[in-house]
């Protein structure tokens, strides 16, 4: 909106609005600068204030889906590693009648040392490849 449109403009005298009576200009409501410039303050508060508890309510609401979850995510770990213990007691089960219950617990321990093995291996290349992204003597040319 404009300042002239404004109605405290509009009653103002300076405003531009030259029918007024002495009266009527004595009544109306005189704005400065000053009186401008502390509503600006006031505006910018009240707006620094619900923009602030805004901010804290979506924090909250992000802090308490997080708790829940990582907990999810434990209880499924937790699943994980009571299914694997299943499949390894399952298979040491399946496999004694056919190969003694050493041989099943062999096969079974060395199926899971070779997994282990393979995935620290995998883990050992990606840490290979990371170090030498970051590796600046590795990414500067001789020349």
């Amino acid at each position: 909106m404009r300042p002239e449109q404004h109605e405290e403009y509009a009653r103002h005298p300076a405003g531009g609005s030259d029918d007024l009576s002495p009266a009527e200009s004595e009544a109306a409501p005189t704005r400065s600068l000053l009186s401008d410039f502390e509503a600006l303050i006031d505006d910018a508060r009240t707006w620094y204030d619900a923009e602030i508890g805004y901010q804290k309510s979506r924090v909250g609401f992000v802090v308490s889906r997080v708790k829940v979850l990582a907990g999810l995510w434990l209880g499924a770990l937790l699943f994980a590693v009571m299914a694997l213990f299943a499949l390894v007691v399952g298979l040491l089960l399946a496999l004694t009648p056919l190969i003694t219950a050493w041989g099943a617990t062999a096969v079974v321990v060395g199926v899971l040392l070779l997994g282990a093995f393979i995935m620290v291996r995998k883990a050992s290349g990606v840490w290979s490849t990371a170090q030498s992204a970051l590796d600046e003597t590795g990414s500067k040319s001789d020349g």
